[in-house]
């Protein structure tokens, strides 16, 4: 599974880039700095964020007097917004710009992969000025460990575990569905189900139940707030089945075997159980 980093710089290398105009826009504003309007060169230009996670590109102007600020997107060349209007069907883009501020920053709402690219803010002097910045939408998805089938037998535990790699915003909380119903954790003494949710270099959401019941069978879904979702099937068997438990540890049951291959088993064991009472 490739990390988050991995994927941010593999994502940088597919987006070309441009030759940074920040020394000839110096060169242009210490001609008459009086009245040229310029950027502020210290914003953030490599601006990462995940699918679905709304980005802004803040592009800051001084001294603009009467001149405007547009977004371009380099590589159709399309712009998207001039002044405070938004020039794109695409009404995902706005530009937010509070009054009497130098601020003029780019809104992407639900980005998606292919928004990766380079944006440029342009001021129409002449020469035109502009500053490019460069986003990166990468998809960021959870993951349960173990196989997608565990089963289980009935008055054992079952513990799920499901991590999010740290994304470059908030990583959000988790929740957790049994098929269509959400799961809320029980806050009675001794609960039977328990949910704990931690954040470090990862978001990790633990979903514990004991005493596993018959009725817990079902799709567990692990939903968090800034990634993908992800599942997987608890079969909850009553009886004896040692194929499809986990031998050395009653407490907890995460082997998952093809439905298939436990009937044939289940099968067998039958066959040879008759024939030897016959």
């Amino acid at each position: 599974m490739k990390t988050i980093d991995k994927i941010v710089y593999e994502s940088r290398e597919r987006i070309p880039k441009i030759v940074d105009s920040a020394p000839e826009l110096n060169s242009f504003n210490n001609s008459n700095p009086s009245i040229s309007p310029y950027f502020d060169l210290n914003v953030v230009r490599n601006v990462t964020t995940t699918v679905g996670q709304s980005a802004f590109l803040h592009c800051r102007v001084y001294q603009l007097g009467d001149k405007s600020v547009s977004w371009i997107r380099k590589r159709d060349l399309h712009i998207l917004t001039a002044g405070l209007f938004t020039y794109t069907s695409d009404q995902r883009f706005q530009v937010i710009r509070p009054e009497k501020s130098e601020n003029w920053t780019l809104h992407i709402k639900f980005p998606q992969t292919r928004d990766s690219g380079v944006y440029e803010c342009q001021v129409n002097t002449e020469p035109k000025q502009s500053l490019p910045f460069w986003l990166y939408v990468i998809e960021s998805k959870a993951k349960i460990l173990g196989p997608t089938d565990l089963y289980v037998k009935t008055g054992s535990s079952v513990t799920l575990i499901c991590t999010i790699s740290q994304g470059p915003h908030d990583l959000g909380t988790v929740f957790w569905y049994r098929d269509k119903d959400p799961i809320q954790p029980e806050s009675h003494h001794k609960p039977r189900i328990t949910i704990d949710t931690e954040w470090s270099n990862t978001l990790t959401s633990k979903l514990r139940i004991t005493s596993v019941l018959t009725i817990d069978s079902g799709n567990y879904t692990c939903v968090p707030t800034v990634a993908s979702a992800t599942s997987v099937h608890i079969h909850v068997i009553s009886g004896e089945h040692p194929a499809a438990m986990q031998h050395g540890n009653t407490s907890t049951a995460i082997v998952g075997i093809p439905v298939n291959i436990l009937f044939v088993y289940c099968l067998s064991v039958h066959l040879i159980t008759q024939l030897h009472s016959s």
